[in-house]
């Protein structure tokens, strides 16, 4: 799904005038009742050049959506490891379904990505994450879901604006208010676009005067593909792929942020999956061990973070690259993930962070999130204790790291449990 974070500054962007009217005015759930909200919207809406019909006709039946809420507010118990996010996404079920589709579609695709530059493999991998190849977009009508969003004080200003570009999708006719449903957060369609990424990357692939990204497959793989192209994809290369790591390799290298072309990962060691040399170009490629040293590596090129601007998660990003390769035929990874991965607390994690930070180490925001410079500080922990230093939180470098602050006198444990 599009990250409802993404269009943050697109919406203060479009919308100034209007976010500043709803928020000075006060949009949210505790400076009056939906209600009255909803009077204050239909006015920003009419003031935005909204058609009396739509403002009248789908605001006016709009009605609090407390399952949204709720959803809204709930945060993750647990960090997922990489091994049960990607075992859930790319399944031998998944990637059956994906290669009989690239079939049937074929032409269709051909021609699109004659058109935007995109494979079509790629689109399928992202249709396939995304509503399992368009067999479950959401249920809730996304004008009662961004209303209700709207009218709560966490993040009035965005989904005001997300709320204004669905009733312009709605007055433009390219999908009737009953047809436009989504998921809690307002993504809609195939392909789970917001309002504000739909209004300026959906395009009327199949020419009926409309952008449906709900009924047309067509015109849901086209608007990806636009929305890929101008994230900057680039025609001529990969997303990345699986490689093999020499025996006794520095993995204080990896990370997203120590790009180095791939020549020098040559001269490294670094290998294809299969122990082939890589060829010797001149492309920027980072290194990603997502499960430590026990799992898969893999080198990502630019494509991978154009990727990574439809959603932000490296898991998802590495899950719609291998998704994509398999669908186009290749086989499952040559070293799967850990079986025995942990899923570990928000709060342990936080635990972990305030005891490096004890420790004397840098990493970044203390929040209870597994970020790069929380990994990188788990790794130099590592490397001064003569272990992998993978910055892969295991069950060992978990209690080590928390007996080592114990020691020195850091902060006692409010969690023993992984």
């Amino acid at each position: 799904m599009m990250s409802p974070g993404r269009g943050t500054l697109f919406a203060r962007l479009a919308f100034p005038a209007l976010v500043f009217f709803l928020t000075a005015g006060g949009a949210s759930a505790d400076e009056g009742d939906f209600a009255a909200c909803v009077v204050r919207l239909q006015a920003a809406a009419r003031a935005e050049g909204i058609s009396e019909r739509v403002v009248d006709g789908v605001l006016g039946t709009v009605t609090q959506q407390e399952r949204v809420l709720e959803l809204d507010r709930k945060q993750p118990e647990f960090t997922l490891p990489f091994t049960e996010y990607y075992n859930r996404r790319v399944t031998p079920e998944r990637v059956a379904r994906g290669r009989k589709l690239l079939a049937e579609h074929a032409a269709m695709l051909r021609g699109i990505e004659r058109d935007f530059g995109v494979p079509a493999k790629y689109l399928v991998a992202f249709w396939g994450l995304e509503t399992n190849f368009g067999s479950y977009f959401g249920d809730l009508p996304v004008a009662d879901s961004l209303t209700t969003l709207a009218c709560d004080t966490r993040r009035s200003a965005f989904f005001t604006a997300e709320l204004m570009e669905a009733l312009r999708i709605v007055d433009a006719g390219d999908v009737p208010a009953e047809r436009m449903k989504g998921s809690w957060a307002g993504a809609m369609g195939h392909v789970q676009f917001m309002p504000s990424i739909f209004q300026r990357y959906a395009v009327d692939a199949d020419r009926d005067g409309r952008r449906d990204v709900w009924g047309s497959i067509h015109d849901a793989m086209a608007s990806a593909a636009n929305f890929l192209r101008a994230s900057g994809w680039d025609r001529g290369l990969r997303w990345g792929r699986e490689v093999r790591l020499p025996r006794g390799f520095d993995y204080l290298l990896a990370g997203r942020d120590q790009e180095r072309p791939l020549s020098e990962w040559v001269e490294l060691g670094v290998t294809d999956a299969s122990g082939r040399t890589l060829p010797r170009l001149g492309i920027s490629a980072a290194l990603l061990v997502p499960s430590g040293h026990a799992g898969p590596a893999f080198l990502t090129y630019r494509n991978f973070d154009v990727i990574l601007r439809w959603n932000r998660s490296e898991f998802y990003a590495l899950s719609v690259g291998r998704l994509a390769d398999e669908i186009a035929g290749a086989g499952p990874l040559s070293r799967p993930p850990p079986a025995d991965a942990i899923r570990i607390s928000r709060e342990r994690v936080l635990q972990l962070q305030n005891d490096l930070i004890a420790l004397g180490y840098e990493v970044g925001k203390s929040d209870g999130i597994v970020g790069p410079a929380t990994r990188r500080a788990v790794g130099r922990f590592q490397q001064q204790r003569n272990m992998v230093a993978d910055g892969h939180l295991d069950a060992a470098t978990l209690e080590a790291v928390r007996a080592a602050a114990a020691a020195s006198g850091g902060p006692e444990s409010k969690e023993d449990s992984l």
